[in-house]
């Protein structure tokens, strides 16, 4: 898969992303050849850059299986808009209606476990919170599978994360969407969302009002004590707010805002693994990275044998996919390109991972389509 800027897009190349307007309807689903009518839709709404199967029009490359069906993100997105929108004009929250978009998630992320995480959807800033929180969901139930809850603990978790930002409703629209730093009043508005969403949330008349409770009001919170609202660390955080802040991170990371672009999956790992020391539960973190494409299939990397794309990425050793070399350290095609496992390789085998500013020139230059490997899978 490469990422492109919109004006490198043509008509009949495959979008490897869906991407959703404001109240979550899709504009472009994940899989359809591109016309020029989404085209002209992509740089009406604003995007600057989307992810394709192949920059080749005719290559006809299928995206690799989503977990989440894209009925099912869809509905949710809308359920949880229509249940933040009810909260902000009556007051009332009844956790029950999400219950059905809690059990469908769960469902999905349990019948489609054998697909890793590849890519994240899209979605407008205007419906940030909405689509996030629905990624956190999913995310959350991948990752709390792994960890030998119930049936009712995982709705419960996923509950957690479709509720997780509901104290977001108290933040103004124009400091969420803020392109530039906020201010320091601005950040500490920012800062109260957990504490609203907790005292919201433990009123309910539900069971699960104390967990749902503790998820809002400690996603903020790090392992070291260095989070907040009230700087809780290890054991005083409940472990499905431990889930529900690398679910929240990665999600954000990976994520186009007003103040940032999306970061890559591989920039993303970097940065929570090795750029936040003491943020997270660092058994849970493997768990989740073990289940997320670092390099998601079709990614350009340069290594140490050359430009490789990479073919398959599986369970347990998400950094180092069996890959296609294709062209050597000079930037020159290969004669024979072959297929290696880069788990039997060197460590760091992998320099570094193409970004779309280098990949095309690059791409140009040696008259190869990469992505043309992927159809031998």
């Amino acid at each position: 898969m490469i990422n492109l800027l919109l004006k490198d897009l043509r008509p009949g190349m495959i979008a490897a992303q869906s991407v959703y307007n404001q109240t979550g309807d899709a504009v472009l689903m994940r899989g359809d050849p591109l016309t020029d009518a989404h085209i002209a839709k992509l740089v009406e709404i604003g995007l600057a850059d989307i992810t394709v199967t192949s920059a080749n029009a005719d290559a006809a490359i299928i995206p690799p299986s989503d977990i989440m069906e894209e009925k099912t993100r869809a509905d949710a997105i809308h359920k949880v808009y229509d249940t933040f929108r009810t909260l902000e004009e009556t007051g009332e929250l009844d956790p029950a209606a999400l219950t059905p978009t809690a059990e469908a998630i769960l469902t999905d992320a349990l019948d489609n476990r054998e697909n890793l995480v590849q890519l994240t959807d899209i979605r407008m800033h205007d419906d940030y919170t909405f689509a996030h929180s629905v990624n956190v969901a999913l995310l959350s139930a991948i990752l709390g599978s792994l960890c030998d809850l119930t049936g009712a603990e995982l709705i419960t978790l996923v509950m957690g994360g479709l509720l997780h930002d509901i104290g977001k409703l108290i933040i103004p629209s124009d400091i969420l969407t803020k392109p530039e730093q906020l201010s320091r009043r601005e950040l500490y508005i920012v800062q109260m969302h957990p504490e609203a969403g907790r005292v919201k949330l433990s009123t309910l008349s539900t069971p699960s009002a104390p967990i749902l409770a503790a998820i809002a009001g400690q996603h903020h919170e790090h392992m070291d004590g260095r989070g907040y609202p009230d700087h809780l660390s290890g054991d005083q955080i409940h472990r499905f707010s431990r889930i529900v802040a690398i679910a929240d991170v990665y999600d954000a990371l990976t994520s186009s805002r007003a103040y940032k672009p999306a970061y890559r999956p591989h920039i993303a790992y970097k940065i929570m693994t090795k750029c936040s020391p003491g943020q997270f539960d660092e058994r849970l973190l493997k768990l989740f990275f073990d289940n997320v494409a670092i390099y998601p299939v079709g990614t350009v990397l340069k290594t140490s044998m050359g430009y490789a794309i990479v073919k398959k990425v599986e369970f347990g050793r998400t950094q180092t996919p069996t890959v296609c070399v294709f062209g050597d350290l000079s930037g020159d095609p290969l004669d024979h390109p072959f297929d290696i496992d880069l788990s039997k390789c060197e460590p760091d085998v992998i320099t570094s991972a193409l970004e779309e500013l280098e990949l095309m020139p690059l791409l140009f230059r040696m008259h190869v389509d990469p992505t043309q490997y992927l159809k031998e899978n």
